[in-house]
């Protein structure tokens, strides 16, 4: 809950510039301000140098107005040389506080509760005139990046039901021999670490790999596809390791099915796809739901296969959360993106529970 506040609270700005706060309440007006509040930013930025506070002051502002970072830490020597900063001067080493919109940004960021990374995270910003409005289309990122985290989501939840569930079938109409072989060796590789299942699949996926060299075999493709570094690669990779996470749930609702209700409907004239669709889909649609609703929601934050075996344009959204907190440090955004995520989740199992009549606590 820590970090998910940090989506909403940010109070580096406010508390680097209390003058320039104070100033500002005093210079009511939009767009640049007067010389007085110039003063009392080059005195703020005097002060949070002083203080070893400047670096990230200059980083959040930057994450609110791009290229500002190495403007402020000019303004902030140009300001520790003692000498009377003018509003000119100011302007003069960073041509961004001349202009409206970036003084918009400064005094939106002096709140310490602020709405701007939950609207960062769809694309969005406050604009000039304190309406809500989408950021510059080079600068749009994360509707795209959500888009296709719950595309490959989806396309590897129907890849995994469409193995599952044939497979589940044929398990719960063999002796219970065969039964137990097929489960041990389709739960195998889930005793296996995702690394070490994920690092196994570089392999076989490379150009050069068994993949390929498979199905040049069989004549399925007359030349080597590229599947390392690539959506589809992805997908089957993805797909096997949840495969259990789909299989299991499906597996045990149709073990309960009773076999007498499927003769007795055969023996009152229903034909068999009849059977199917009217007595025998009903009862194992909760476990369908259950085991595609865990796939899909474990598929939301995959993190390692993606890095490894997807390429530049299939990275997740749990790729882009885990940049902002090990490598730019912006952790106020990756509150937001995970704050966001964590909200379509917990809705997409609510209305699955509640509309579809699942319960995944009482099947069995």
């Amino acid at each position: 809950m820590a970090l998910l506040s940090r989506a909403v609270y940010e109070p580096t700005i406010a508390n680097a510039l209390p003058r320039t706060v104070a100033a500002l309440r005093v210079d009511s007006a939009r767009g640049v301000p007067g010389e007085p509040v110039f003063g009392a930013f080059a005195a703020d930025l005097k002060e949070a140098q002083a203080a070893g506070a400047i670096y990230e002051f200059a980083k959040t502002l930057n994450t609110r107005l791009p290229g500002a970072r190495s403007q402020v830490l000019r303004v902030a020597r140009l300001a520790g040389q003692d000498r009377g900063v003018t509003k000119e001067a100011i302007i003069k080493a960073a041509p961004l506080l001349g202009e409206d919109q970036s003084w918009s940004a400064i005094r939106t960021g002096t709140n310490r509760f602020t709405s701007f990374f939950l609207l960062s995270a769809f694309d969005l910003r406050w604009t000039d005139q304190g309406t809500i409005g989408a950021v510059p289309a080079h600068q749009a990122v994360f509707t795209r990046v959500f888009g296709r985290t719950f595309l490959i989501a989806t396309l590897v939840t129907l890849a995994t039901l469409a193995l599952a569930f044939p497979l589940a079938y044929v398990m719960t109409n063999v002796r219970p021999v065969i039964a137990g072989i097929v489960l041990v060796l389709v739960l195998l590789p889930f005793w296996t670490s995702i690394l070490v299942r994920t690092a196994a699949w570089t392999v076989i996926l490379q150009k050069y790999g068994l993949l390929n060299d498979l199905l040049l075999w069989l004549g399925v493709t007359s030349e080597r596809l590229e599947l390392m570094y690539s959506r589809t690669g992805l997908i089957i990779a993805m797909t096997h390791i949840q495969l259990p996470f789909t299989l299991l749930p499906i597996y045990s609702v149709m073990r309960a099915v009773q076999t007498s209700q499927l003769r007795a409907a055969q023996s009152l004239g229903a034909r068999p796809f009849t059977v199917f669709r009217r007595v025998y889909l009903p009862q194992v649609m909760p476990g369908v739901l259950a085991g595609c609703l865990l796939t899909f929601i474990l598929c939301l934050g995959y993190y390692i296969t993606p890095v490894l075996i997807g390429g530049a344009s299939d990275q997740l959204i749990s790729n882009f959360i885990a940049n902002y907190v090990n490598v730019e440090l912006n952790w106020e955004m990756a509150a937001a993106l995970s704050f966001v995520l964590l909200v379509s989740t917990l809705g997409l199992y609510v209305t699955m529970t509640r509309y579809l009549g699942l319960d995944l606590f009482k099947m069995g």
